[in-house]
């Protein structure tokens, strides 16, 4: 898979010389666990539907891993070629990731709440080989949907149903069969084994375009920012990650699939995010470091009160994909015993600016934090001059974390001859190089950390046929952080239109539930320039003043 090559030897060298790319994959770092405590837990994963709990050991994850690397390689997976897999925070997609490392595969891991219309794109974008997915998750059947678009995937040669029976059953196909008895894995994996600037990892992104980004990262992109952000946070081998936040993100890939490796520590993954069922857990498994968007740590703000001495292990609480209301944070001191961190960052880069627990509380309330090791951020007008500190501009950022291209889609690498990424963020930055994001120039709400889609949503809208213009916008909300307002005008003939019938719309265009408008106004015209533009910051702040009753907790 081909990376951006444009100034890579000299990012390299730089990014050798001091010291943020050490060229180790990640099974270098597991070969070195299972050399030393191969007994000790790596994982302990929990199903909150059916009250399950599955733990293995790190010698386990290696063996497990191992055997399906042999057989994804028999399957004909190659050296480059894509296995994507729709899953939930489950053991399962830990061990295919280690999988894929072993033979030089790339993973996709791609949001359990994509439906048909995302998947049928992202999969014959990135020519995926390989699926994986669940049988039924939430009682929604994956397995129906991916053989209802599968005709329109020809590079798609095999899916693999957790769950599942027959031949596409991942337990028959991977697991069951001793793959490593039937081929000489040593020769094999050290014939795949990539090289830490090989492309490892694609994640898709929302962006204007209308089209989902797929972000490419390497070994050293990755590790080079869990090293730092794990010192940052004084978190070692003794430490108890727990995972809520889906692995499908970077959030939840960086910190609960790699860091867990890296640091030697243990996992523990929970699939569907219930607040009550985080204190059960956790009072069982004693996690001492969470991360996740605001919306979670509302939700645990809420239930802490009556959950007594379930959380009293965790230390830190990392928050991000959207700043932290103030008034969160200081309820959060009141009822938990975590520091919360503030941080920003983006798939492209991970992390990228965090505070430091022994800041003062006031900088998670103020800030999304300061740039990690190895990273740099700085803010600057639209002719391109840096600004002071407190002057809002476009922020940009570069180092060892950035990625490494987008792909197939080399002219959206937006990345100058200095290496500054063009982030699409606007921001402004204190004296003590602390950030804070004040807006977007990207047109993208997000939802609960989750980025929509706009112009992608909005390219369907104007598919109905009563609607003559639409136009979404984010609407405050204290818990998701947005929510989205659709603002639309009608075309002759037609008098009304309910918020109803738009749902049902995109719904049955194959639209995930997350991307549905949350509030409609019909509107006989939508504010424009002179030369047509639909203003939508007369919209935005319009939808400011919108109340929408509280969101269904997913």
């Amino acid at each position: 898979m081909i990376i951006s090559t444009s100034g890579f030897a000299e990012r390299r060298e730089e990014m050798i010389r001091v010291g943020a790319w050490n060229d180790r994959i990640i099974t270098e770092y597991l070969d070195d666990i299972v050399s030393e405590t191969p007994d000790s837990t790596a994982v302990v994963s929990y199903r909150v539907a059916t009250d399950e709990r599955t733990e293995l050991t790190y010698g386990q994850l290696d063996a497990i891993s191992r055997r399906m690397a042999a057989g994804l390689a028999a399957l004909g997976v190659a050296k480059g070629e894509v296995v994507s897999c729709q899953l939930p925070n489950w053991w399962e997609m830990i061990a295919l990731n280690l999988a894929c490392a072993r033979i030089g595969a790339v993973l996709n891991p791609l949001m359990p709440i994509f439906r048909e219309r995302e998947l049928r794109f992202m999969l014959a974008h990135a020519e995926t080989r390989v699926l994986v997915v669940p049988q039924t998750f939430r009682n929604f059947n994956y397995a129906d949907m991916v053989a209802g678009i599968r005709a329109d995937l020809p590079s798609l040669k095999q899916v693999l149903v957790i769950g599942g029976e027959g031949d596409d059953s991942f337990e028959t196909v991977l697991l069951d069969r001793a793959w490593e008895e039937e081929t000489d894995t040593a020769a094999l994996f050290a014939e795949r084994k990539p090289s830490a600037d090989d492309v490892i990892q694609l994640l898709f992104t929302s962006g204007t375009t209308g089209e989902p980004k797929g972000v490419l990262h390497t070994s050293n992109t990755l590790f080079s920012n869990v090293q730092p952000y794990a010192e940052r946070l004084h978190l070692n081998a003794d430490d108890v990650i727990m995972m809520s936040s889906p692995m499908a993100h970077q959030t939840g890939f960086l910190y609960g699939v790699l860091m867990p490796v890296y640091l030697k520590a243990r996992v523990v993954l929970q699939d569907i995010w219930d607040a009550k069922a985080f204190g059960r857990i956790a009072r069982a498994e004693k996690p001492t470091f969470t991360m996740a968007s605001t919306p979670f740590l509302a939700d645990l703000i809420d239930t802490a009160p009556t959950a007594t001495g379930n959380l009293d292990s965790l230390r830190i609480f990392v928050s991000a994909g959207a700043p932290i209301p103030g008034a969160l944070v200081e309820r959060a001191a009141g009822v938990l015993p975590a520091r919360i961190i503030s941080a920003w960052g983006m798939t492209e880069n991970g992390a990228v600016t965090m505070t430091h627990p022994e800041d003062d509380a006031s900088r998670s309330i103020h800030s999304d934090g300061v740039a990690l090791p190895y990273m740099e951020v700085k803010v600057e007008n639209d002719q391109h001059e840096q600004l002071g500190a407190g002057q809002e501009g476009n922020l940009l950022v570069r180092g060892a974390s950035l990625f490494v291209g987008y792909l197939k889609r080399p002219e959206l690498y937006s990345v100058d001859n200095e290496g500054w990424f063009a982030t699409g963020d606007l921001a402004t930055i204190d004296a003590d190089g602390y950030i804070r994001i004040t807006g977007r120039t990207k047109d993208v709400i997000i939802r609960g950390g989750e980025n929509i889609p706009v112009v992608e949503i909005e390219n369907l809208l104007y598919k109905h046929p009563g609607i003559s213009a639409v136009a979404l916008v984010g609407c405050p909300d204290q818990r998701l952080g947005e929510r989205m307002c659709a603002y639309v005008t009608l075309h002759n003939g037609y008098t009304d239109l309910t918020l109803d019938e738009v749902t049902t719309f995109l719904s049955n265009q194959g639209v995930s539930r997350n991307y549905l408008p949350e509030h409609l106004q019909v509107m006989q015209e939508l504010p424009r320039t002179p030369s047509g533009k639909i203003q939508k910051f007369k919209l935005r702040e319009m939808a400011q003043d919108i109340e929408i009753a509280p969101a269904k907790r997913a």
